[in-house]
């Protein structure tokens, strides 16, 4: 017996051990922590339960079987966060740089699919040079297993990726069809093809980092969510992320206890709208008053900056907060604005977590490059995920909802459950000047003046909708959280639900 324990010690070390100590050595070298070493940080302390530690590969060909190592390049298994399950891969980069084996792409599918079987999230922590080049199609075939897992996963558990080192080729589109992408500065990169194969294709000449690095994904093309300094942040991020998530698409949203009393007064607001309606002023101020304790975790913050996206709480659940932001843009609805919130409200839906809107939108951005670039389709996609959402849906309007924009920002019209506006909202077609100067073509710039004044009495303020039962009430700015917190929990046993479909069809 003894034997017998000696050697699955022998082999568990081996396991442990990876590529060896070299190549450990090599990747703390570049500032990266090993496989294992993010597990520990990402995972409660002692509660990783690892599977598949001895797979081997099955690849016979370019003297790999004289070239075997244990667990294949990917560490997986189950642990808690805060004591609430999650299933995990972390692929390890001192074996084989990652790259994706069948076995290798087996033993996530297992993962993936012990996560489907019992309603836990899925956590993939990806270093990798991409498929094994030495398996061939064999290769391909197992990245094809894995995404055919997060499509199924999609909507009934939350996945969320971490992307700590290099992510090239096929291994991308894992990530990109999870809920949520993690990305560390300086050391980890996303991109179809390498900056060699550009340069070779199309003659252009590009970094790793300008091509496909964090910076890059979260500002420009909103791939990737976060952009986190090193290894260790963007684990703490997760661990703090994840306790905002439902454990699956059944459960109810996380409850966390909290001193913040439900109906507390917050008098600033009363006087945070300026005087001046084209004067800005940052709706972050007045988004962290009205959660709990301030805390927002902002999603894209780096990305379509005139709407803003997150997860908060209210009397110690999740809800998901969607803002306009008059600071850029004025607060228009743009093509990556509306992209953004869309997916972000979707996932909401998908995952039972309540809605809360703030609106000041003066309407839709102009101009050539949004109407060639397809604002239409991509405005319409926001407009289809409120609609379809059958969670609670709280809005409140805080000054002005113009046009088209007003109905797409969670407008009653849209099976919003409770529409507020504060004493300053606007609720119009159009603002007053360019109102007039339709209706009343010829008139001079007195009578202009004039008219925009009448315009203005007439419908800068919510009274008019509210006549017409498209405002429940007016509110005052101070009780904004209590009214919230009442919405929410009389919408608590909400049911809607959309007739039976096998899917929509959203203007993608």
């Amino acid at each position: 017996m003894s034997a017998n324990i000696a050697e699955m010690e022998k082999r568990r070390e081996a396991a442990r051990m990876g590529g060896g100590q070299r190549r450990i050595d090599a990747q703390h070298a570049k500032g990266k922590l090993t496989a294992r070493e993010r597990l520990l940080i990402l995972l409660d302390e002692g509660s990783f339960e690892e599977l598949d530690m001895y797979v081997e590969h099955n690849c016979v060909d370019f003297g790999m079987p004289d070239n075997v190592i244990p667990g294949d390049g990917v560490v997986t298994g189950s642990g808690t966060i805060n004591g609430r399950l999650v299933y995990v891969f972390s692929q390890d980069f001192t074996v084989f740089g990652g790259a994706v084996s069948e076995r290798h792409a087996m033993k996530i599918c297992k993962v993936m699919d012990n996560a489907m079987k019992v309603g836990a999230p899925v956590i993939g922590l990806n270093d990798s040079g991409g498929a094994r080049i030495q398996e061939g199609v064999a290769s391909l075939g197992g990245y094809a297993e894995i995404f055919q897992r997060n499509v199924t996963a999609s909507g009934v558990v939350p996945q969320l990726s971490l992307i700590m080192g290099p992510c090239a080729g096929g291994a991308v589109y894992s990530p990109a069809m999870t809920d949520f992408i993690f990305m560390v500065k300086d050391s980890s990169y996303m991109f179809v093809t390498g900056p060699d194969v550009v340069k070779t294709v199309t003659n252009e000449i590009v970094t790793q980092e300008e091509l496909g690095g964090a910076v890059t994904h979260t500002t420009k093309t909103s791939v990737a969510d976060l952009a986190l300094e090193n290894d260790v942040e963007a684990l703490l991020a997760a661990r703090d992320f994840f306790d905002y998530l439902p454990l699956n698409n059944r459960e109810d949203v996380p409850e966390r206890p909290n001193a913040d009393p439900w109906d507390r007064r917050e008098d600033s607001l009363d006087t945070l709208i300026p005087a001046n309606a084209n004067q800005p002023y940052d709706m972050h101020e007045v988004v962290r008053k009205t959660l709990d304790e301030g805390d927002f975790f902002e999603i894209q913050p780096m990305h379509a900056g005139n709407i803003l996206c997150g997860f908060g709480r209210i009397e110690g659940k999740t809800v998901g907060v969607v803002a306009n932001q008059p600071m850029v843009l004025a607060g228009c609805l743009d093509i990556n604005s509306s992209k953004k919130a869309a997916r972000f409200v979707r996932f909401c839906d998908a995952f039972n977590i309540p809605i809360v809107t703030f609106v000041d939108v003066p309407g839709f951005l102009p101009g050539t490059s949004q109407e060639m670039g397809g604002i239409i389709k991509h405005g319409a996609k926001l407009l289809f995920a409120y609609a379809e959402a059958t969670v609670p849906k709280i809005t409140v309007i805080t000054r002005k909802a113009y046009g088209g924009a007003y109905d797409v920002m969670a407008s009653k019209h849209l099976r919003g459950d409770l529409n507020y506006a504060w004493p300053t909202a606007e609720i119009a077609v159009m603002g007053a000047k360019g109102a007039v100067e339709i209706i009343f073509r010829g008139l001079d710039a007195d009578g202009i003046a004039e008219k925009t004044r009448e315009y203005e009495d007439r419908f800068a303020n919510p009274f008019v909708a509210a006549s017409k039962g498209f405002i429940d009430e007016v509110i005052y700015p101070h009780s904004t959280r209590r009214r919230i917190a009442l919405g929410l929990r009389k919408l608590k046993n909400k049911h809607l639900e959309n007739p039976w479909k096998k899917h929509d069809n959203i203007p993608l």
